[in-house]
């Protein structure tokens, strides 16, 4: 499987710091991510009563699944360390700060892996300062090539 990535999460939010976390899968859901087929628009993560959940992250429905294929958005249940979450926790009630998932890929192990990022939201005059960087950063290695 291809890592799959949350390309508007960097263009949107400023990254502070980075988090890795189990995902509570079914069996259709994991096939399906082993085929690239999930989609990041306006999936976010929060925390209730102590546990992190990932909303309304779009995992297709498995191509020869059967009756039993899951619901493609339904709320999934991200793993993290207790003092993990304690301090993500902690990050959020500062203001603007969120957290949003950056990535979805499966581990040596062979274990799907989701990456969260701790994020503050970037201004428009931000947006387009990133994008003037990169295209600067572009036309450098165009140069030198």
């Amino acid at each position: 499987m291809a890592e799959l990535k949350n390309r508007q999460a960097y263009h949107h939010y400023f990254i502070e710091s980075k988090y890795e976390a189990g995902m509570v899968l079914l069996g259709t859901e994991v096939k399906s991510l082993r085929e690239g087929k999930a989609s990041f628009n306006d999936s976010y993560c929060i925390i209730h009563k102590g546990e992190v959940w990932v909303k309304s992250l779009y995992i297709a429905q498995y191509s020869h699944g059967t009756t039993n294929n899951h619901d493609p958005v339904r709320d999934r249940k991200l793993l993290l360390q207790k003092r993990e979450i304690k301090k993500i926790e902690a990050k959020l009630k500062e203001k603007g700060c969120t957290l949003i998932p950056l990535g979805i890929f499966v581990n040596e192990k062979g274990l799907v892996k989701m990456e969260l990022g701790l994020a503050k939201g970037k201004k428009l005059h931000d947006k387009r300062e990133t994008i003037k960087q990169k295209d600067v950063e572009r036309e450098m290695k165009r140069f030198f090539k």
